[in-house]
C-alpha cells in the first residue's frame, strides 16, 4: 500500500484587532458648538390658561479662550395683521383704508447674553433676521395700476414711503400685547458653559407650532446653531369650538347669529315681565 502524504497543517485565522473606539467626548470637545433643549415642548391652552413660562437650557462647548455669546430667537406661527391709520380731515377724524400685512409672526422673542448690537454688526443681524429691528414680515406693498396725466398702466403703491412706519406700528402693537419682546440679558450662564433662558407666553399667545433658534456667536460671527420646536394647542371644549369654527365657518357664523337672536329675545322677555 502506498503511503499517503501527511496532512497539511491547519491554518488558524487570526482574529482582527479590536477597533479603537473614539471617545465622543474628546471628539466633540474640540469643536466650538452649542446644544439646547426645552423643559416643555407642548403647551395646552384651556379656559383657565393664564400664560406659560418655559425654560430653554443648554450648553456651550468652547475649546478656545475666546468668549462666545448666545442668542435665542423664538418665533410663533405667522398670521395676517390688519391696520388702519386715523387721520383728521376738516376737523373730523377718519380711518384710512386698511393695510393688510401677511405673514407677521404671532409671537416673537429674542434673548441674548448682551445687547445684539454688541454681539454682531447690523449687516450680520439683518442677514439672519435676528432682532425686532431685523424682523422679517411678509408685507408686500399693495399696488394698483391707474391712468395718470394720460399715461396708462401707471403702478401706484398705497404704502410707498410710509412702509416702515406701518411696519413699526405692527411691532409696537404686538409689544403692547406682550407678544413681541427683546431681553438683552435674558440668557444667563449658570455654570461653566451651561446657560438658561426663559420663554414667557402670554394668555393671548396664538396656537400652532413655534420655532426656536439658538445661535452661538464668536467675534461677531455665527459659529453654531440649533433649532427646537414648541407646540401650543387648545384642549377641551375650546379645541372643539376652534376646530368647528375653522372647519365650518359658514355654519359657525349662522349658529352664532341664531344664538345672539335667541339671547336677545330671551332678555327682552325677562325685562318685559319685570
Amino acid at each position: 500500500m502506498q503511503d499517503l502524504p501527511p496532512p497539511s497543517p491547519a491554518v488558524v485565522a487570526k482574529a482582527p484587532a479590536p477597533a479603537r473606539v473614539r471617545d465622543p467626548s474628546v471628539a466633540t470637545g474640540r469643536i466650538l458648538r452649542i446644544s439646547a433643549a426645552l423643559t416643555d415642548t407642548e403647551v395646552q391652552v384651556d379656559s383657565g390658561f393664564t400664560g406659560a413660562s418655559i425654560v430653554l437650557y443648554g450648553a456651550v462647548f468652547n475649546p478656545t479662550d475666546t468668549p462666545a455669546d448666545v442668542v435665542v430667537v423664538v418665533r410663533g406661527p405667522d398670521a395676517p395683521v390688519r391696520l388702519v391709520r386715523k387721520s383728521q380731515t376738516a376737523g373730523v377724524w377718519q380711518n384710512s383704508r386698511p393695510v393688510l400685512f401677511e405673514g407677521a409672526p404671532g409671537f416673537y422673542m429674542t434673548s441674548s447674553t448682551r445687547p445684539l448690537s454688541d454681539i454682531a454688526n447690523f449687516g450680520q443681524l439683518r442677514r439672519l433676521g435676528v432682532g425686532l429691528d431685523h424682523l422679517r414680515i411678509a408685507a408686500p406693498e399693495e399696488r394698483r395700476t391707474v391712468t395718470r396725466y394720460g399715461v396708462r398702466d401707471v403702478v401706484v403703491s398705497r404704502l410707498g414711503e410710509d412702509y416702515l412706519d406701518w411696519r413699526r406700528a405692527v411691532i409696537r402693537l404686538r409689544e403692547d400685547e406682550g407678544l413681541y419682546a427683546a431681553d438683552p440679558q435674558g440668557v444667563r450662564f449658570v455654570d461653566d458653559g451651561l446657560f438658561r433662558a426663559e420663554v414667557v407666553l402670554p394668555t393671548s399667545a396664538p396656537t400652532g407650532t413655534y420655532h426656536a433658534e439658538v445661535w452661538l456667536f464668536q467675534d461677531g460671527e455665527p459659529v453654531s446653531s440649533t433649532e427646537l420646536e414648541l407646540t401650543v394647542e387648545k384642549v377641551g371644549i375650546e379645541r372643539g369650538i376652534y376646530e368647528f369654527a375653522h372647519g365650518r365657518p359658514w355654519t359657525y357664523g349662522i349658529l352664532c347669529v341664531i344664538l345672539a337672536a335667541f339671547t336677545g329675545w330671551g332678555a327682552s322677555r325677562v325685562f318685559r315681565r319685570g
